[in-house]
C-alpha cells in the first residue's frame, strides 16, 4: 500500500517543491494540500493520511495548534514538521512529532523520514516523545549550528554576477512573481532561494522580520514608520529610494509592542 501523505504549507512554492521530492520516491500518494492551519485540520480529519507534513507558521492556526487539534480529535496520522525556523525544534517533539525537517528540505533527510514513517505504519506503531531522544537532540543541535554559521553573508545575483553581501547590510527582501529581490544601500539583485521562508532561515530572526507575506525587513534599516488605514503601518526604508513596505495586520501588533507605539 502506498504511504498516504497530506502537505500543509501556506507558501505554494514550498508545497510544490515538497511534492516534487516526494513524487520521486516509491509508493507514496499525496492525498491533499492545505494552505493554512484550519484547512490542514479539516483535510487531515477527512482523509486520515498516514503522514502529515505540517509547516509551523501558517495563517489561522500554527502547525503546533493544528497538531494539538488533531491529537484531540484522535486523528491517527504521523506528523512531521517542516519549517525554516530552527528555534521550534524541541517544541515539535512535545506534540509527538515523528520528525522535524528544516527548509530547504534535503532529499536524503526526506528519504530517511519516509523510511522511518513506513516502519511505524508497517508495525502499526505511533511514536511518543516526552522530549527528543539524545541522538535526535544531538542531530538537531548540530544542524542548527551549521545553519547559524551560514547567516553572515548572502549571495545576490546582479546581472550575470553573484555578489556576496553582509547580512547586516540588507535593507529588505521582497517576493513578486516568484522572484525574491534583495536590496542593500548599494546593491539590488535577486536571490536563488525559492521562498521567503528559506531566505529568512539564513538571516537573524531577531533583526529580520517577516512584516508581510511578501516582505522581510531589517528593523535596523527602517527610516520612518507611517500610520496607514485601519491602524496599520507603512515602513519607509533606508535604501536610497525610501521604499515603502506594508506591514500586515498580524505583524502590526508586534511592531507596536517592540517600538512602544
Amino acid at each position: 500500500m502506498p504511504l498516504r501523505i497530506l502537505i500543509a504549507d501556506d507558501e505554494a512554492p514550498a508545497r510544490n517543491e515538497l511534492c516534487f521530492q516526494l513524487e520521486r520516491l516509491n509508493d507514496v500518494e499525496i492525498v491533499g494540500q492545505a494552505a493554512d492551519g484550519p484547512q490542514a485540520v479539516e483535510l487531515a480529519t477527512q482523509h486520515a493520511p498516514d503522514l502529515l507534513f505540517l509547516d509551523i507558521q501558517m495563517p489561522g492556526l500554527t502547525g503546533f495548534d493544528a497538531a494539538r487539534q488533531l491529537l484531540d480529535r484522535e486523528v491517527d496520522s504521523h506528523i512531521v514538521f517542516v519549517t525554516a525556523f530552527d528555534q521550534y525544534a524541541i517544541e515539535a517533539f512535545e506534540v509527538c512529532a515523528v520528525d522535524y525537517l528544516l527548509k530547504p528540505v534535503e532529499p536524503t533527510r526526506l528519504a530517511q523520514t519516509i523510511q522511518r514513517v513506513r516502519r511505524l505504519v508497517d508495525i502499526g506503531g505511533k511514536e511518543t516523545h516526552s522530549g527528543p531522544a539524545d541522538k535526535e537532540l544531538e542531530r538537531i543541535v548540530q544542524y542548527v549550528a551549521e545553519r547559524q554559521s551560514r547567516r553572515d553573508r548572502l549571495a545576490v545575483k546582479v546581472d550575470e554576477r553573484y555578489l556576496l553581501v553582509q547580512a547586516e547590510d540588507i535593507v529588505y527582501a521582497s517576493l513578486a512573481d516568484e522572484v525574491i529581490t534583495v536590496v542593500t544601500a548599494a546593491v539590488r539583485g535577486t536571490s536563488n532561494y525559492r521562498t521567503l521562508d528559506e531566505l529568512h532561515s539564513h538571516l537573524d530572526p531577531a533583526v529580520f522580520w517577516r512584516v508581510h507575506r511578501s516582505h522581510i525587513v531589517n528593523i535596523n534599516k527602517i527610516k520612518e514608520i507611517v500610520p496607514w488605514f485601519s491602524r496599520n503601518y507603512i515602513l519607509r526604508m533606508k535604501d536610497g529610494k525610501d521604499t515603502e513596505i506594508p506591514v500586515s495586520r498580524n505583524q502590526t501588533k508586534r511592531l507596536r509592542e517592540y517600538l512602544s507605539l
